[in-house]
C-alpha cells in the first residue's frame, strides 16, 4: 500500500495483450502474500512502446511486465540498469523504478527451468531444439545451457537471426559456444530430447514449418504459448511423434513469481495459482 492507502500499480504491456492472464496471476499472488496491489493489461502501439512505458511510470506505476513483441525494446530502455540475466539475454520482461531510474530483468529463463523440472524433464544432459530467435528465445538460451544441456540448437525461419543470437551468446560466454548451434528451420536436425517453441506462431493458429523426425523416443514438445486446448505446435508435435507435450502456462506463472519477488521481496507459492489458472482457462 502507498501512504495514501491506494494500492501500488502494476501491469503487463504487449501487443496483442487482451488474452494475458498476468492480472489473474499477480492478484492471486497478492492475496496469497497479503499485499494489496492493482494490475492491468496495457496495449502499446507497435510504434509506441517507449512512450507507453514512460507514461505508466510518470503516472505512478511501480512495475511492468513486458511481453511480445517488446522485450528487446525494453532491454534498450533499461540498458543503464540491467540485471546480469537481462544483460546476457539481450531482452527484458520485467521493469521497475528504483531511485528514479528504470531497471530491467529477465525472468523467462527461471520460469522455464522451474516448469521443465516440475514436468519431469530437467535440461541436464538433454539435447534441446529451441525454435525461434526473438525476445522469448533470448531469455531462455543461457539458463538452458547453464542448466547442463549437452547441446542447444536455435532454429529460426530466418537463419541469420538464429546465428546472430548464437554470436551474442558466444561473445558473452565463450565457453558455451561448443554446445550451441544455430540455423534455419530446415536445418533443425534431430532427434531431440526437448523441442521448445519460442515463436508466437501458435497465437495465430499455425505451427512453425518444422521438418519431421525431430523427436527422440521420450521427447517433450514444449510451447511457450498456452491455451485451453493443445496449441497448433503441440498438435503438430503429437502428429510427428512427440511422446510428451506441455504448454507454457507453468512457465508463465513461474516467471511471474520471479518478477513478483523482485517487486515485493516475497516469493509466492506457484502451485495453487497454476492450478487455479488452469481451471479458469479450461472453463472460459
Amino acid at each position: 500500500m502507498t501512504l495514501s492507502g491506494t494500492p501500488k500499480r502494476y501491469g503487463v504491456v504487449g501487443n496483442p495483450i487482451a488474452q494475458s492472464r498476468s492480472p489473474f496471476i499477480h492478484l492471486e499472488f497478492g492475496r496469497q502474500t497479503a499485499i494489496d496491489l492493482s494490475y492491468e493489461t496495457i496495449l502499446a502501439p507497435l510504434d509506441g512502446f517507449t512512450r507507453t512505458v514512460q507514461e505508466f511510470f510518470e503516472h505512478g506505476g511501480a512495475g511492468l511486465n513486458v511481453t511480445v513483441p517488446f522485450k528487446e525494446q525494453a532491454f534498450d530502455l533499461a540498458h543503464a540498469h540491467l540485471s546480469e540475466r537481462a544483460r546476457l539475454a539481450g531482452a527484458v520482461n520485467t521493469l521497475w523504478m528504483q531511485d528514479g531510474q528504470l531497471h530491467g530483468c529477465n525472468t523467462d529463463g527461471v520460469g522455464l527451468l522451474k516448469d521443465l523440472e516440475r514436468l519431469g524433464h530437467p535440461p541436464t544432459g538433454k539435447k534441446i531444439l529451441l525454435v525461434g530467435a526473438g525476445g522469448a528465445a533470448k531469455g531462455v538460451v543461457l539458463p538452458l545451457m547453464e542448466a547442463g544441456c549437452t547441446l542447444l540448437r536455435v532454429a529460426n525461419r530466418t537463419a541469420e537471426r538464429a546465428r546472430d543470437l548464437r554470436a551474442h551468446v558466444a561473445g558473452q560466454v565463450p565457453q558455451l559456444a561448443p554446445r550451441f548451434e544455430a540455423g534455419s528451420l530446415d536445418e533443425a536436425g534431430g532427434p531431440w530430447d526437448i523441442v521448445i517453441n519460442a515463436t508466437s506462431s501458435s497465437l495465430g493458429g499455425t505451427p512453425p514449418d518444422l521438418p519431421r523426425n525431430l523427436y527422440a523416443q521420450e521427447a517433450l514438445a514444449y510451447d511457450m504459448v498456452y491455451a485451453a486446448r493443445p496449441t497448433a505446435f503441440l498438435a503438430q508435435a503429437r502428429e510427428q511423434g512427440a511422446r510428451h507435450t506441455a504448454d507454457g502456462l507453468g512457465m508463465l506463472v513461474g516467471q511471474a513469481a520471479a518478477a513478483y519477488r523482485i517487486w515485493h521481496g516475497r516469493m509466492p507459492d506457484v502451485e495453487p495459482v497454476l492450478e487455479a489458472l488452469r481451471r479458469e482457462l479450461h472453463y472460459t
